[in-house]
């Protein structure tokens, strides 16, 4: 079975202080509002958007019947001195997860870079060149932070990382992806593959790289987010060089179905693959964006269509 669910930044709740709305929808009416459209899990979304205290967190999905699916943790992993807090927080999350967990579906961890903490990847995100990428010694700083993490966070949750590739950060192309694969330990660490990411992270998105992207990194995938690319803002980005808030700002991820993404075939490659659990819709809503619940529905509606 292939279940869908959704996450707060759907409701204006996003990771990053530039793009986050300061008047956000509460949790529980964001977890109202989700199981109405007809989402059946959520992700958590940032530490104390929604309850931190385990039977008051499963109370409330319990009440909606609603499945935990994951969480979002960025740390800035080319840094060694960081990765200790990292771990910390990852393990505190994760232990969250771990003791509201459905054991048939269990969610994941999702690490990814601390995105746009550096400020030339964020201002290049969706033209990424070679020369802006990590040498060999960043990448293996790197992903010794990645690995120590994910082995901490199964070993004390027993719960699965999966990394999230993402504009703005250091692991944002196909071959970034590739390398962060390469390096990392395949029993620790898989990969959440994000449709619409995937798309705006080659550079120049078309209706053929998400399946060609799927196809390349299919042992190592465990876990997909779907979003959707607006080739025409992400052009209009690359002329305009904006950077990566200015191109959430101007609707790059838009709703399902209104971009490059082939949502009907990467429903047919899911399929293909046996493909079991959750797949997560993140549709970044801002203000003046529209509103959360009725994109969530618009967007729960059109799955229906490719038979999600």
């Amino acid at each position: 079975m292939i279940y869908i669910g959704n996450a707060p930044c759907s409701w204006g709740t996003l990771e990053f202080e530039a793009t986050a709305d300061s008047s956000s929808i509460g949790y529980a009416q964001m977890l109202d509002e989700l199981a109405e459209a007809g989402y059946t899990g959520t992700e958590l979304g940032d530490w104390g958007f929604m309850p931190t205290e385990p039977a008051q967190l499963r109370a409330e999905l319990a009440q909606r019947n609603l499945t935990m699916t994951g969480a979002f943790v960025p740390v800035a992993f080319q840094y060694r001195d960081l990765h200790a807090d990292g771990e910390a927080r990852a393990v505190k999350i994760a232990a969250l997860l771990a003791s509201v967990a459905d054991a048939a579906r269990p969610p994941f961890l999702v690490l990814a870079d601390d995105n746009c903490r550096e400020g030339v990847r964020c201002r290049h995100a969706g033209r990424v060149t070679p020369d802006l990428e990590l040498d060999d010694e960043a990448w293996r700083i790197f992903t010794e932070g990645v690995n120590q993490v994910a082995r901490a966070v199964q070993h004390e949750t027993g719960l699965r990382c999966v990394f999230h590739h993402h504009g703005g950060g250091y692991v944002e192309t196909p071959d970034e992806i590739a390398r962060l694969l390469e390096l990392t330990d395949p029993e620790q660490v898989s990969l959440v593959f994000d449709t619409g990411h995937y798309a705006f992270g080659t550079g120049h998105p078309d209706g053929t790289t998400v399946l060609e992207g799927l196809r390349r990194f299919a042992p190592r995938i465990r876990y997909v987010h779907l979003k959707d690319c607006s080739p025409q803002i992400a052009a209009q980005s690359r002329a305009e060089g904006w950077d990566y808030h200015t191109s959430i700002r101007h609707g790059v991820f838009c709703e399902l179905g209104q971009g490059c993404v082939p949502f009907d075939e990467v429903a047919a490659w899911l399929r293909e693959q046996n493909y079991a659990g959750f797949v997560t819709v993140e549709q970044d809503v801002l203000p003046g964006m529209g509103s959360p619940k009725a994109s969530a529905l618009r967007n729960r509606q059109f799955l229906k269509t490719v038979g999600l």
